[in-house]
């Protein structure tokens, strides 16, 4: 839909500064630039949006979201910045936001360059693109420049200070490290800890319990002193803890699709690599010893084997409960530890949690179902059953009818068209593509007929004790969650009424367990519940244990009839 210009102007304007040497005061002198441009002209000033510390590169910036979302709604009639660069510097995201603009209909202006055409976007747009290709290539050889002077190219690592300098000039001189004597001894003793067989969970849990902060002051956890192989990265595998200085390991792409940046490894030949003996920390003999460690864990066959299964990539859950199970006391997952029991991670693994019970998997997944099985049987419940299946019949049917509606409608014009264009050739009028015309409502009558002919939707008849079915739908639960055919369905539909279930810690010992979501909606397990003692092998204290909290709303779940 086209514009009118004659009324005032609705002008949005944009401002952004990046993280590299812009600051607050940036942004208030671009939107005062805009406002001047935008005065000069007799428009209004609107809305202005505002990113910081956002990258130009990037379109997923929260204000930049909001500016785009507001010119759909059609509550902008110009788009004022600075210059092209502040809304972006990427050859595509120029080129799709000013299609974006030119399809509602809404112009865009710059302070530098004025009204963008088509010939701004695609010069402009190459030149950030080659300005941010140059900047890039600039500050990796920056960086460089630092290693190859034996300085830090990234930021503080745990073990060290930094140093504060300044040349000639007053301009800072960066990369300096001196050792933290303090934070070196937790170092030594990290790597002592492994060498003599701990593993890096109860090594961090050792420094949890013993109240030591771990890098930039947080709790320590296993794979901050793992890391990763590939990218050298962790404790035991930081490299600067034996005097060597290793950078350029990896490399950094955005995704397009994301936005994300995503790390990618460089070969070993692009690393550089500078002896920083002052900064050892590890002695020699030890990090040999732990870096063998390393490499033998690495090749084991227990390892070969969870890198061969790659069980990250299976995304479809083992359990019903897999991943919906929080621990009360600090919010954590809960983990396996053993074959059927869940405990608190960040209890078992890094002791930073008080919550030291563990509940059988089986238990509470038995529960689940239980519930569903015995308490689902309301009347309440099975009227909006029946209520959710009427209305979905009724929605099917009202959608056929109306298609008949609009089918019977259109065969009468067509009769009435066919009958014009048979009056005009009875009467001797010839023209080109009149027989064609005339083939193809033909051709279109035929298929009105031919849908028309299917039998007319039949009015809702519901099964005569529809309850009864429910019922039973409800009570097979159990055995549909172990017939090969039925089980993905059950399964998908006992999670979808799931949000949470909260395991909490009782006084005394045991456990009290909350859950939450549509489930709590439909099924009203008291702490006196009156579920019969014994049944679906449950634990009875663990079955008394139980009390649910209502979760954001409730759709009855449609079972398959």
């Amino acid at each position: 839909m086209s514009r009118h210009w004659d009324f005032q102007m609705r002008a949005a304007i944009y401002a952004r500064y990046s993280s590299d040497n812009q600051s607050e005061r940036s942004i208030a002198d671009q939107i005062s630039l805009c406002r001047a441009f935008i005065d000069d002209r007799g428009w209004t000033v609107s809305s202005a949006y505002s990113d910081r510390a956002q990258s130009g590169s990037s379109r997923f910036r929260p204000e930049y979201q909001r500016l785009l979302a507001d010119v759909r709604s059609g509550i902008v009639d110009i788009v004022v910045a600075e210059a092209l660069d502040r809304l972006s510097r990427d050859q595509e995201d120029v080129a799709a936001l000013f299609k974006a603009l030119t399809f509602a209909s809404v112009k865009l202006f710059t302070v530098a360059e004025g009204e963008i055409s088509e010939l701004h976007v695609g010069l402009k747009g190459t030149m950030n693109a080659l300005f941010l290709k140059d900047l890039a290539a600039k500050t990796h050889r920056g960086l460089r420049g630092r290693v190859e002077q034996k300085r830090s190219a990234g930021g503080r690592c745990f073990g060290y200070q930094v140093v504060k300098e300044s040349d000639a000039r007053g301009e800072p001189i960066r990369g300096g490290r001196v050792i933290d004597a303090a934070e070196a001894d937790v170092v030594v003793r990290i790597f002592e800890k492994f060498a003599h067989g701990a593993s890096p969970r109860a090594i961090a849990r050792s420094l949890n319990e013993a109240g030591v902060a771990g890098p930039n002051g947080g709790p320590w956890l296993d794979t901050t002193i793992r890391g990763h192989a590939a990218r050298g990265t962790g404790i035991l595998r930081n490299e600067l803890y034996a005097g060597r200085l290793v950078w350029n390991r990896q490399k950094f792409v955005k995704d397009p699709a994301t936005g994300k940046r995503i790390s990618r490894p460089n070969p070993p030949s692009q690393w550089i690599v500078e002896p920083v003996p002052e900064l050892r920390i590890v002695p020699d003999e030890l990090w040999q010893a732990i870096a063998q460690r390393l490499t033998d864990i690495t090749a084991s066959d227990a390892s070969q084997a969870v890198r061969e299964s790659r069980f990250w990539e299976k995304r479809r859950p083992r359990h019903i409960l897999t991943g919906l199970v929080t621990c009360g006391c600090c919010g954590h997952a809960l983990a396996a530890v053993g074959r059927d029991y869940l405990r608190c991670a960040r209890a078992t693994r890094h002791g930073l949690c008080t919550n030291k019970e563990s509940v059988r998997r089986t238990s509470l997944e038995g529960i689940v179902i239980e519930a569903l099985q015995h308490n689902l049987m309301r009347p309440e419940l099975v009227a909006e059953f029946i209520a959710a299946v009427t209305e979905e019949l009724n929605r099917g049917r009202a959608h056929d009818s109306a298609q008949r509606t609009r089918l019977e409608r259109r065969q009468l014009e067509v009769d009435r068209l066919l009958d014009g264009l048979i009056t005009a050739l009875a009467e001797g009028f010839r023209a080109p593509g009149l027989q064609a015309r005339l083939d193809a409502l033909e051709a279109e009558k035929a298929d009105i007929a031919r849908q028309l002919a299917a039998p007319a939707p039949n009015p809702v008849r519901l099964h005569p004790n529809l309850a009864e079915v429910y019922r039973l739908k409800v009570a097979s639960l159990h055995e549909a969650l172990h017939r090969e055919e039925t089980r993905a369905e059950a399964f998908d539909i006992l999670r979808s009424l799931i949000e949470n279930v909260v395991i909490h810690p009782r006084e005394g010992g045991g456990v009290e367990i909350e859950l939450i979501g549509e489930i709590a909606s439909m099924v009203a397990v008291a702490t006196n519940t009156n579920a019969a003692p014994g049944r679906a092998a449950l634990d009875e204290p663990l079955r008394r244990s139980v009390k649910v909290v209502a979760g954001t709303g409730f759709e009855p779940v449609t079972f398959r009839l």
